[in-house]
């Protein structure tokens, strides 16, 4: 990889179509074939239930598997493997998550809208949700700790997890042991859009679930769309494929701490992506040496040196710009690394979870700060937020009228209902009202 593979281009030297290229996302070529590739597994599924799942299991993941679920067995496996100093910080990790999301409970709502009519809104949690927590190119026990988190604070009484296997049909230790701590008990080994299609449809091993949470490659997030459009299908959280991060620099920021957070992301697959936006042609320069040499010493190069094609380092003339771009672009991770960080939050619009200053590196947000890490991705931050306790609990209302209240407003909805022409809705007050007159009611 050399330092000139990642491209710089000049924001306001680009046309309105060179522009949205500079911010097409690698997924997007992709798209019309995963979606029949997902449709063609979700099939399968619906047909042949385990035995599609141990056959899509062996050819997708490489891993042969007799028992589906987890048992006892390898929950005590899994403790054994992991050090005192892992399961400590995922102890803290689980801690924080747990305190940030304690605070998001809302309140019941109850308003007298006007004399004799009662307003109120309760709170109930979603009862069956399937959690899927990624393994492909390395396990995510962190993952694990955001969904069961919240999973467990609302209350869902019914909480299976999906995970791939490894190679050896077990499952990772450590996502075993974040999920324990976060009281799941019943986990099955299976991935990608197979696993979706099992907690949606329901099998002879995995049950059917109401809501599936969790982010994936892009066959998984096709297989959630596509499930939850479906008569009786399972609720998808939101569309959180592959991973990606914009981060805004200024002539402040350290080219070294830029590089290591658009490595941060881009080594997550291949398809994700990385994106510096910056009024510094200095620092861009900088960011292509420090990228060819951070990524050199780096585990995962290989993964690195195919995302990287689709990385871009794009330069503004000023600040007020480069927050446009991100705007458009509505990043899944926003990273501003200017000087005066909290000052320019006013502009961040569209972006998942925000990351201020040069030293607040992205991965905090995806372990342990307490922020959830699943976020909406594919420019989906323009009209989702990412996950929280929100998501699983219902929120239903309820509404009562005294014979005042009906009597008072009841002649409103009367007329509107006449105005769109719905003469039984009509119908459905005026019978009462004719019965509070001719009762002499007050």
């Amino acid at each position: 990889m050399t330092s000139a593979s990642v491209p710089i281009l000049r924001w306001h030297g680009l046309d309105a179509d060179a522009r949205r290229l500079a911010l097409r996302r690698p997924s997007e070529r992709l798209q019309k074939r995963v979606f029949e590739d997902t449709k063609r597994i979700i099939d399968e599924v619906r047909s042949d239930g385990d035995a599609a799942l141990a056959r899509l299991t062996a050819k997708l993941d490489g891993a042969s598997i007799e028992t589906l679920a987890v048992s006892e067995a390898e929950f005590a496996q899994a403790q054994a493997q992991l050090t005192a100093a892992q399961i400590s910080a995922l102890e803290r990790a689980i801690g924080n998550v747990r305190r940030f999301h304690e605070l998001q409970r809302s309140s019941a709502l109850s308003v007298e809208i006007a004399p004799g009519v009662l307003c109120e809104r309760f709170e109930v949690p979603i009862a069956a949700v399937g959690l899927y927590v990624p393994a492909g190119s390395a396990p995510l026990p962190s993952t694990a700790i955001m969904l069961a988190v919240p999973a467990l604070i609302a209350g869902c009484p019914t909480r299976i997890l999906c995970t791939p296997p490894r190679r050896d049909g077990t499952a990772d230790p450590a996502v075993l042991v974040a999920a324990r701590l976060c009281g799941i008990t019943r986990i099955f080994k299976v991935g990608g859009a197979q696993a979706i299609a099992a907690m949606a449809l329901g099998t002879e091993t995995v049950p059917k679930v109401d809501k599936i949470f969790g982010p994936g490659n892009a066959w998984v997030s096709a297989a959630k769309q596509l499930l939850a459009s479906e008569p009786g299908g399972a609720a998808g959280d939101l569309p959180a494929g592959p991973s990606e991060v914009l981060v805004i620099a200024d002539e402040s920021a350290r080219a070294d701490f830029v590089a290591a957070d658009l490595l941060a992301q881009a080594e997550h697959s291949p398809d994700a992506q990385a994106i510096l936006v910056t009024t510094s042609a200095a620092l861009a320069a900088a960011t292509q040496v420090e990228l060819s040499r951070q990524s050199a010493r780096l585990a995962r190069r290989t993964i690195l040196e195919q995302s990287l094609r689709d990385a871009r380092i794009i330069l503004v003339d000023e600040l007020a710009s480069a927050f446009d771009v991100s705007n458009a672009y509505a990043p899944e991770h926003l990273i501003i690394a200017v000087a005066d960080a909290r000052r320019w939050l006013g502009r961040v619009f569209n972006a998942g979870s925000v990351f201020l200053g040069h030293w607040t590196p992205e991965p905090m947000g995806d372990y342990c700060s307490g922020t959830n890490h699943v976020l909406p991705t594919g420019g989906n931050a323009r009209a989702m937020s990412g996950l929280s306790l929100a998501d699983f609990c219902k929120r239903i209302t309820v509404q009562e009228l005294s014979r005042a209240g009906l009597k008072d407003l009841g002649p409103v909805a009367r007329t509107l209902a006449l105005l769109e022409g719905l003469d039984a809705h009509a119908n459905a007050v005026t019978v009462r009202l004719d019965a509070l007159n001719g009762a002499g009611a007050a």
